[in-house]
């Protein structure tokens, strides 16, 4: 029986990280066509308010819903802001300007910030291996702008790509902020509902701040669909799925396993959306998830981990 409940298990496991590896890789997809007519602070802010609706409910079933009082609140906020008005945020509007595809790629190379900014702190020791690492994300960047420095003459890309690595910052950031106060307590429904209602506020504001045109109806059921898609699969699912994966295994071994994220953003875009694929970006994926892969590799990282009780 213990046997059979261990098999059970793995099954979920793995399901589990499929939902992280597809839906997360889905997401670029999605954004890109939600914005082709809602703008994106819309889409961010949306998209934060009908997943946080859907954690309230879930808290009410479960009668959880409570007060997280003002110290915990306080760093909710602070992920809140890096990792879903920052990044997330930033990467909706950017996206207005910038493939998908290109998207998803600049996004690979978050965790070479976050090994970098650890590195910082003191958490995490740099060596000959992490500099491979560093050095062949850095010429997989150099591979994407090869042929494209042109572009930097529209105004519209070069806001796109400095808003891209504002984004990724955010969210190495929050990482890093985690990972320094060690703070991974708590109801994590209710702390994500708190997260996701405040950012869905702020966003909201930003909205009607910094949108050109927010005419209501010329937003098409295609970008709609998209929209609701982000917020039911990539904002409530995938994270669901991802916490169940982080209690089962390490985060360097599920973000290892969620390169296929970017792979699928890559493919996704040049079939549905018909991006632009070339040669040098193509060589600059392989050098980003190396470099990546490098940085963060540990002996034995992919030994089963022992159970826990």
């Amino acid at each position: 029986m213990s046997h059979r409940l261990d098999h059970l298990k793995d099954y979920e496991l793995i399901f589990a990280v499929l939902i992280v590896a597809i839906v997360w890789g889905t997401t670029y997809l999605a954004i890109r066509v939600a914005v082709e007519t809602i703008p994106a602070w819309f889409v961010a802010s949306i998209r934060q308010l009908l997943a946080g609706l859907i954690l309230f409910l879930v808290l009410i079933v479960r009668k959880e819903l409570k007060w997280i009082g003002w110290e915990n609140l306080k760093y909710q906020l602070l992920f809140s802001f890096l990792m879903l008005i920052v990044a997330n945020g930033l990467t909706t509007v950017a996206e207005e300007s910038l493939s998908s595809s290109l998207t998803s790629l600049i996004a690979a190379s978050t965790p070479i910030l976050v090994f970098l900014g650890t590195v910082a702190i003191g958490l995490e020791r740099f060596n000959y291996r992490s500099l491979t690492g560093v050095l062949l994300c850095f010429c997989g960047i150099v591979f994407i702008f090869w042929d494209g420095l042109k572009d930097f003459l529209n105004p519209d890309y070069r806001m796109g790509i400095s808003l891209m690595f504002c984004a990724i910052s955010g969210w190495a950031l929050g990482i890093i902020f985690t990972k320094k106060l060690n703070i991974q307590k708590g109801n994590i429904v209710l702390n994500l509902f708190y997260q996701f209602m405040f950012a869905g506020i702020v966003q909201l504001v930003f909205a009607f701040l910094f949108s050109d045109n927010y005419n209501f109806g010329s937003w098409t059921s295609k970008s709609i669909s998209a929209m609701v898609y982000l917020s039911v699969f990539g904002s409530v699912l995938a994270f669901f799925a991802f916490h169940y994966a982080l209690t089962k295994i390490s985060p360097v071994k599920v973000s290892i396993l969620a390169y296929i994220n970017t792979i699928i953003a890559i493919f996704l875009g040049w079939l549905v959306l018909n991006e632009e694929i070339s040669l040098k970006f193509l060589i600059a994926a392989v050098l980003i998830i190396l470099g990546v892969f490098i940085t963060n590799y540990k002996p034995g990282m992919f030994k089963r981990s022992p159970a826990k009780v």
